[in-house]
């Protein structure tokens, strides 16, 4: 375990950081006549903790661990108020929609550890460039763990197919909804894409497909508004 500090980590540290001050304060009046609300700040501190932990980690397994902790974490603000079967309804559906691309994810990061054998981010990107300049990758295989991967950032940012959850998450607080919706855990698929990018640019068809699923997902977006 480690951590890696660099331009990204850091402009995705200070938009957590900025955004999850600014929800907390507006927190404290709104919630202020909820019963839950010692374990509404206890999960929203768990919360940002886990986005913290994601986006400066050093290797795939650090990352997974985070961006499990931060599924777990949406799971228990959507269903806050979990005694209205609507909002039970709707953080089951997040939950289990997050999870298809989890295990897309797992997969994809398997993947290329037996491919490169090394999880840590600039040890992984260098022997892999190494293998593609002498050609001795197998395509396919690296493409499909690429579009593995790349499932675990759909899910998390709501893309097509993997969209449905997102619309439920509003059954949360409001402030929870602010908290998913602007800045935080629909930018953590964005994260992974641009930290994987050393990755991805140099596997044939892959940007095509990130491009195709960005396509559809604007034009889905727009067309359901």
């Amino acid at each position: 375990f480690g951590y890696l500090i660099d331009p990204l980590t850091s402009i995705m540290s200070i938009l957590i950081t900025t955004v999850g001050i600014m929800v907390l304060i507006y927190s404290d009046n709104y919630m202020s006549h909820d019963h839950g609300y010692l374990r509404f700040f206890a999960y929203m501190s768990f919360f940002s903790t886990s986005m913290l932990g994601l986006v400066t980690s050093s290797n795939l397994i650090q990352i997974y661990i985070f961006w499990e902790l931060v599924g777990i974490c949406s799971y228990l603000l959507i269903g806050f108020w979990f005694t209205r079967p609507v909002a039970a309804k709707a953080c089951q559906k997040a939950f289990v929609t997050n999870r298809v691309g989890d295990f897309g994810l797992l997969l994809g990061i398997l993947g290329f550890y037996w491919v490169t054998g090394s999880f840590e981010f600039r040890d992984l990107f260098q022997i892999f460039n190494n293998l593609i300049y002498n050609n001795e990758v197998n395509f396919v295989f690296v493409t499909l763990c690429a579009v593995l991967l790349f499932a675990g950032a759909i899910a998390k940012s709501a893309q097509f197919p993997l969209h449905v959850w997102l619309p439920d998450a509003m059954e949360g607080p409001t402030p929870i909804s602010a908290l998913i919706h602007a800045a935080t855990m629909v930018a953590a698929g964005i994260f992974l894409v641009a930290r994987l990018m050393p990755l991805f640019i140099v596997i044939p068809h892959i940007m095509n497909f990130i491009s195709l699923i960005g396509i559809i997902t604007v034009f889905l977006g727009a067309t359901l508004a």
